[in-house]
């Protein structure tokens, strides 16, 4: 009776919380990335969006240019990127860490204008098409939908990336090493481990997170030099919601509002692309620090 009075059927209701489940996995991964680069480096990468999209670019130019599989350009564009990252890191970055966080947000925007300025003056605003895995061709029938296979592995996919994440950071010696390198670093020092390297790792494996979730959505969304913009505004968002620096946050609200997208698409249309937002101000209201961050 209830879906009647709602105009829908449990099977479109299902079939949007499962589609609303593949953003909130790019949202899950993209905002791992920066809560990781700002919990650790007190950064605030404005730049997130942009090296997203470089990563979908650069697993692009692989397959266009060089012939490179998906497979393989999953593998190497993150790394490619990361390598970029990290020397951003070290040779602009590392400047601003005595400083207030406004120098970083600052300098990170303008490296967002130059890396889209850059790709759009290469490859113009029109989006180029990277073809879906052969392996992932088709759909799964799950009773309520039929599933494209390859959104089926992004969301297992990007579950298995940000448990490994989160478990690397959070139970590993080389973690606890990353967390008193921010903490304590004159003690991390002492103890003869190489600050500065841990830092630059840490921006890398950020940086090489969104780069990975660009080249999961490639085959999805089109490439084109402003695919991150909007999703480092919501991803901002999520991180907030989630609380600033809070890895788990990061993961269980970029899903959590996934989901609540995906069901303001089948009630409410027209809100769909604000209920985030007004939630993370109701989060800002109630509970300034985020719903896993501490004040």
């Amino acid at each position: 009776m209830l879906f009647d009075l709602l105009g829908i059927t449990p099977q479109g209701l299902l079939a949007q919380l499962m589609v609303g489940l593949v953003n909130g996995a790019f949202y899950a991964m993209l905002s791992l990335g920066l809560a990781l680069i700002f919990g650790m480096l007190n950064i605030i990468n404005f730049a997130h969006g942009a090296l997203y999209m470089m990563g979908a670019f650069v697993a692009w130019m692989l397959l266009e240019y060089l012939g490179v599989p998906f497979w393989w350009g999953l593998v190497l564009a993150p790394i490619i990127v990361a390598a970029f990252g990290m020397v951003l890191e070290r040779t602009m970055l590392a400047r601003l860490y005595h400083l207030d966080h406004l120098y970083g947000l600052l300098l990170t925007f303008g490296l967002a204008l130059i890396i889209e300025g850059f790709f759009r003056e290469m490859y113009g605003v029109s989006g180029r098409v990277y073809p879906t895995p052969d392996q992932f061709r088709g759909a799964v029938d799950l009773g309520f939908m039929m599933l494209p296979m390859y959104r089926g592995f992004i969301i297992l996919f990007a579950l298995a990336v940000c448990l490994a994440v989160w478990l690397f950071v959070e139970r590993t010696r080389i973690g606890s090493y990353l967390r008193a390198g921010t903490e304590n670093p004159e003690l991390l020092k002492a103890f003869g481990i190489n600050v500065p390297l841990m830092i630059t790792l840490t921006f890398g494996l950020g940086v090489g997170l969104a780069a990975l979730t660009g080249v999961l959505a490639a085959p999805i969304y089109q490439v084109h030099p402003l695919m991150g913009f909007h999703m480092i505004i919501m991803v901002f968002a999520v991180v907030v919601i989630g609380g600033l620096g809070s890895m788990l946050g990061a993961i269980v609200t970029g899903l959590m509002l996934g989901l609540v997208e995906g069901l303001a698409r089948v009630f409410y249309p027209e809100m769909s692309a604000t209920v985030v937002f007004i939630l993370m101000a109701i989060v800002l209201l109630l509970r300034p620090q985020g719903l896993f961050g501490k004040r």
